[in-house]
């Protein structure tokens, strides 16, 4: 009898199958996915509200939140760093308390917890040292070489902030959001109100990320209900339109070039306000979410994601340059690609660069997701799943 030959379906299910077996059955599936969604979400709206525009040799970053302000509402479901940070406080809430019922020390279970955020790092940086050394020594327009690793590093603000909560976690457990919230509204009141010193916004990168940190701290105590999830959902909502219509907040939940107030760098109020409401439509997504993450397929993906969730943060920006320096190559600027972001012709354009810079990117993950993964390569089994 002749064998059967495994289609390419048949071996996606058969994979699927064993990472779903191979899932603890504790695992908390639908934190996973909020995780995976945030991560995709911020991927989407960097590659779609970046754009590195052609001008004679020389390359300038520009954004087209700028010449059309309409397309503010795309940064609201895009910009999911709340929902990270929410994330990252359940799990790092959830991890340290194991750890101490196991009678392991802060220290032990703190080096654990950087050496997944870090191993991806050291890539990052050596491959861009060598770019920023090559494009200097070949004598590229400076403006270009420093647009280029500006942008590459721009993700290690997120990372930097990321390790210190996590190094905060005995500290974000016993907090109550309430406390940074009145941070950052004492700090907008002084800077917008009472004319500060813009540098004095800055204390809100702790402050404002602090909110959903102790907020997925208390949601790992099984403090928010989904009753509390409609709160935060209705209050961050309602806060933050009255913040943008009769404050004066930019309705961007992005930075725009040019713009004279970002509400991301540094986080205001209504950055704060808006991953509020993040906040709470998570957690009422959380039951959905688990439901749709028993299917082995959707749940397989999810898996993936998670493994190398910082290895697609990190890189995600470099797979957007090296589409746009191929595409010089064409000897003309490409729209969507190389031209100025000024109407609706190219933000269609740059929608059909997506798929490319998917690929770009899956060349990036195939290349160092090693690195987050601790030296192997193999399909996540069991071990892989419970560190993803």
């Amino acid at each position: 009898m002749r064998e059967s030959v495994q289609t390419p379906a048949h071996r996606l299910t058969a994979l699927a199958r064993r990472v779903d077996a191979a899932t603890p059955p504790g695992r908390d599936r639908a934190v996973d996915a909020l995780r995976a969604l945030a991560i995709l979400g911020v991927v989407a709206g960097h590659w779609l509200v970046t754009a590195l525009v052609a001008d004679g040799a020389a390359l300038r970053a520009a954004s087209p939140l700028g010449p059309m302000p309409w397309l503010a509402p795309v940064s609201w479901p895009l910009q999911t760093l709340a929902v990270f940070f929410l994330v990252a406080g359940y799990v790092c809430a959830k991890s340290h308390a194991a750890a101490r019922a196991r009678g392991t020390g802060y220290g032990p279970w703190l080096a654990a917890r950087l050496g997944r955020l870090l191993r991806p790092l050291g890539a990052l940086l050596a491959l861009w040292a060598a770019v920023g050394a090559g494009l200097v020594l070949s004598g590229a327009d400076p403006a270009t070489v420093h647009t280029l690793v500006k942008l590459a590093l721009s993700p290690l603000w997120f990372l930097l902030v990321l390790l210190a909560l996590t190094a905060a976690t005995p500290l974000v457990r016993r907090l109550h959001p309430l406390w940074p919230l009145a941070v950052v509204l004492h700090v907008d009141l002084a800077r917008f109100g009472l004319g500060g010193p813009a540098w004095l916004g800055w204390v809100n990168v702790a402050a404002g990320w602090l909110v959903p940190c102790t907020l997925g701290a208390a949601w790992a105590r099984g403090e928010p209900t989904r009753h509390a999830g409609r709160v935060l959902l209705a209050g961050g909502a309602a806060a933050t339109a009255g913040l943008v219509l009769w404050a004066g907040y930019p309705a961007a939940m992005v930075g725009v070039p040019g713009a004279p107030v970002s509400n991301l760098n540094p986080p205001t109020l209504a950055a704060v306000t808006f991953g509020i409401a993040q906040c709470g439509l998570a957690l009422l997504l959380r039951e959905p979410l688990a439901r749709w993450t028993r299917r082995p397929l959707v749940w397989t993906a999810v898996a993936f994601a998670n493994l190398s969730a910082m290895t697609i943060f990190l890189w995600h920006q470099t797979a957007l340059m090296a589409v746009t320096a191929l595409g010089l190559l064409a000897g003309r600027p490409l729209p969507g690609l190389h031209t100025v972001p000024d109407g609706p012709g190219w933000v269609l354009a740059r929608l059909a660069w997506l798929p490319l810079f998917a690929v770009a990117l899956a060349v990036c993950w195939t290349a160092f997701r090693t690195h987050e993964r601790g030296g192997t390569a193999r399909a996540p089994g069991a071990k892989a799943v419970q560190r993803a």
